[in-house]
């Protein structure tokens, strides 16, 4: 495995870290928000949860697998909203856990592909590209997102 996607794997488990340190939140703070408005804690896990088992099923499992990918061009909001109300119903451990499990899953199966797999760009069910290196950074940037606010909001809670 060339250092690039090493280096990319360490920075996209970062997130399962950081959803670790939030396991002895009480459940308050997790269906509190940011913002008047914003999502809650536990929203905002499922909402990434959810995106890791999309592309975990549909992507990387399926490359591992030798199976054609099969994403398709999703309506954001309607999945987000979707994330939402998941987030709703579900337990938090539940969400934990398969927050960190989907996340493991991606990053397992992406350590067992050759270079040749790791490399080649691969076509969705819609003909778009799909390139694993892109795909992690997308989503490292996705998390970093999600993650800078929910840090800063989670220390403003602890003065």
């Amino acid at each position: 495995m060339t250092k690039e996607i090493e280096l990319l794997l360490q920075t996209f488990e970062e997130w399962t870290l950081f959803v670790r340190t939030l396991t002895n939140l009480e459940e308050k703070i997790w269906n509190s928000s940011l913002e008047e408005g914003k999502w809650t804690i536990k929203s905002i896990v499922s909402h990434i949860m959810l995106w890791d088992r999309y592309f975990y099923k549909e992507a990387i499992e399926k490359i591992a697998l030798r199976q054609p990918v099969m994403l398709k061009h999703l309506d954001f909001d309607e999945f987000n909203r979707k994330a939402i109300e998941y987030g709703k119903r579900t337990e938090t451990s539940e969400i934990v856990n398969k927050a960190i499990t989907y996340r493991y899953k991606i990053m397992n199966d992406i350590r067992g592909l050759s270079e040749e797999q790791l490399h080649q760009t691969y076509l969705d069910a819609e003909g778009n590209v799909f390139y694993i290196p892109q795909y992690l950074k997308d989503f490292i940037w996705h998390d970093q997102h999600h993650m800078e606010p929910l840090k800063k909001y989670l220390t403003s809670l602890e003065a």
